[in-house]
């Protein structure tokens, strides 16, 4: 019988020029997280390098792995031993040529359950990813979990109500967003505020409008994408972390700071995602009827 409150843990980290050390480090921190209660645990999106996409350079596409691949079994082996849910972010590489970010779902056995693949991809200063990746083909998904019914996105797909709605009418009671946003250091100061709480109120208003939990997970420190470690003054990005829980009510349960590593640690009450859909029965008043225009890119 799958329980009416679980606790969700989100591992902040920061990343080094080594990718094997990344790993080794995220699995040390998921072990810490199920030592203090978590069921569930989320990495955040391509934990295991550096924030590459800030450079067009086709020899960082040997990063990528298959799935299922060496990395995988390591993440299901932890999983299992764990007896945990763990969602991670990965690159995957798909085929020659065709490569995907792409988030993992393993059970409380280990089993994969599945895969999400990034839908939206962007194209912004310091993040090329179209570069990079092609897009997602496999719908937005929930999964059945020994812990519940889990959801995840990436990313960029935080912007787009579209995604989490459809992930959230499959009956996903906690939307993840493992994530990589930061700011841009000539930016910081006449924009960050502005940026952060923009990024932080979309997120808190999927679960207002879908009655769920909405677990986020960003990344900390500064990079400038060359996984190699060299860093130049002022260049790169600056991720602002403050990886956050909130419960279906929008209310932030679990916050993290700017600038240090942490493990979030937040509670999931089945019974808050009925107390609030039955007070703000946003699902049950939609007029699906009237809704097909969404599928035009503009209603001139």
């Amino acid at each position: 019988m799958l329980p009416e409150k679980f606790k969700i843990g989100l591992v902040q980290m920061s990343t080094t020029a080594d990718p094997e050390q990344n790993l080794r480090r995220a699995l040390d921190y998921v072990r810490d997280a199920a030592s203090r209660g978590a069921q569930v645990v989320c990495l955040p999106e391509l934990f295991q390098t550096q924030y590459f996409c800030q450079r067009q350079d086709a020899a960082l596409f040997d990063l990528a792995e298959q799935i299922p691949g060496p990395t995988t079994a390591k993440l299901s082996e932890l999983a299992k031993q764990l007896k945990i849910v763990l969602v991670a972010s990965l690159f995957e590489k798909r085929a020659a040529g065709v490569y995907h970010n792409t988030a993992a779902m393993f059970d409380v056995d280990g089993k994969l359950l599945g895969l999400y693949r990034k839908m939206h991809i962007p194209d912004d200063p310091l993040y090329y990813e179209k570069y990079y990746f092609t897009p997602g083909d496999l719908g937005f998904r929930a999964f059945d979990t020994g812990v519940g019914r889990m959801g995840t996105l990436v990313c960029w797909d935080q912007w787009y109500p579209e995604g989490a709605r459809i992930t959230a009418m499959q009956g996903a009671q906690v939307l993840f967003y493992p994530t990589a946003i930061g700011w841009h250091p000539s930016e910081k100061a006449e924009f960050g505020i502005a940026q952060h709480d923009a990024w932080r109120t979309i997120q808190r208003a999927h679960a207002i409008a879908n009655g769920v939990y909405v677990a986020v997970v960003n990344r900390v420190g500064h990079e400038t994408g060359d996984i190699r470690g060299n860093c130049v003054p002022g260049a790169g990005l600056e991720f602002w972390g403050g990886s956050f829980i909130c419960d279906p009510f929008g209310r932030v349960i679990a916050e993290a700071s700017h600038d240090k590593e942490e493990i979030l640690i937040g509670e999931v009450d089945l019974k808050n995602i009925e107390d609030t859909r039955r007070n703000w029965p946003f699902l049950r008043d939609r007029r699906i009827d009237s809704y097909a225009p969404i599928t035009s890119r503009l209603i001139d």
